[in-house]
């Protein structure tokens, strides 16, 4: 079962952090189609208006732009919501090399901030964005949970940080929480533009537009990739999740394994191109290969993707065919 046919009481409020970005938006869609209402909270730094361009007059959709950094203004968007999605951060590895301060101060401070503002406020469910990158250099695969290296970049450290204070509010405040460690989400909406852009949708903007594209190191790296609606079921499931299974982490993928030179020769073909790709150095803290046990989610919150990379990808470039 996906998460179309998912029941939560009548009247329910979500809020969603950073619901002008990527999974955020597919969230508040997805919330709004089953009939609830939803808040959307985004300083728009790494989100954008376009996300929720067709949510904006919507009757059961509230748009609160605010800064998670800032305490206030998460106590107002808690107050009276029932489940806490929690999406914002700033993203990518190689960025957060560079500017470890601010991601310190919007992933870890940020993230403190909106669950204290669900603690006062009573929130029933604190669900929250983590990341694959929290395994650093451990090498054996598939990742399981609890088997973690050292981390290689601030932003792993963020959300390993955060996991920690997931596990800390569900121990001493009785907060319960989940931390979704993403691996390498894709689908509508994910931005193609920008230096730090994710892969997939980077690879089908330059080839659509006649550009060759540079793959980062050999393309023998390989990666857990996972389509945006298997990551919209886990985050409802994660609502619906017993406490008992409250202040841990969960892989959330598809637990399969692409190379990206096989997604680059795919993606080629789909759109009927024949470009060979550039070679450019790997990107700084960055694995090498990634592959998730899904077991645990499948046991404590009944998690079951629907979506295979081949689905989800023939979805993602007919989205881009229409939209780019």
């Amino acid at each position: 079962m996906g998460y179309k046919d998912l029941r939560f009481p009548e009247g329910s409020v979500f809020l969603v952090t950073g619901g002008a970005g990527f999974i955020g938006s597919n969230l508040c869609e997805a919330l709004l189609e089953m009939g609830y209402q939803v808040r959307c909270l985004d300083n728009l730094s790494t989100g954008k208006k376009e996300n929720v361009e067709p949510f904006l007059d919507h009757p059961r959709y509230t748009f609160l732009e605010k800064d998670i950094r800032d305490l206030d203004s998460c106590m107002e968007a808690c107050r009276g919501a029932d489940y806490v999605l929690h999406q914002a951060a700033w993203g990518s590895v190689p960025r957060s090399i560079e500017m470890p301060l601010f991601y310190e101060e919007t992933n870890i401070r940020g993230t403190l901030n909106m669950m204290e503002a669900a603690r006062q406020s009573g929130v029933k469910k604190f669900v929250y964005a983590s990341s694959s990158s929290v395994y650093g250099d451990h090498p054996v695969l598939p990742k399981v949970e609890g088997q973690e290296g050292n981390l290689l970049s601030p932003y792993a450290l963020t959300k390993r940080v955060d996991e920690e204070y997931g596990k800390l509010y569900k121990k001493l405040y009785g907060l319960d929480t989940y931390g979704m460690r993403y691996f390498n989400v894709f689908g509508r909406r994910q931005d193609p533009d920008g230096a730090y852009a994710a892969v997939i949708p980077r690879f089908i903007r330059q080839l659509m537009h006649g550009e060759v594209p540079t793959i980062n190191g050999d393309g023998q790296q390989s990666r857990d990739f996972t389509y945006i609606d298997n990551v919209i079921e886990a985050n409802l499931k994660a609502c619906l999740a017993p406490s008992e299974a409250a202040g841990e982490a969960f892989n959330i993928a598809y637990g399969g394994r692409e190379y990206l030179i096989d997604i680059y020769h795919y993606l080629c073909k789909a759109l009927k191109k024949d470009v060979e790709p550039e070679f450019g150095p790997d990107r700084a803290g960055d694995i090498k290969h990634s592959n998730a046990d899904i077991g645990k989610a499948r046991k404590l919150l009944g998690y079951n993707p629907e979506y295979s990379f081949e689905t989800g990808i023939e979805l993602a470039i007919d989205w881009y065919r229409e939209h780019l």
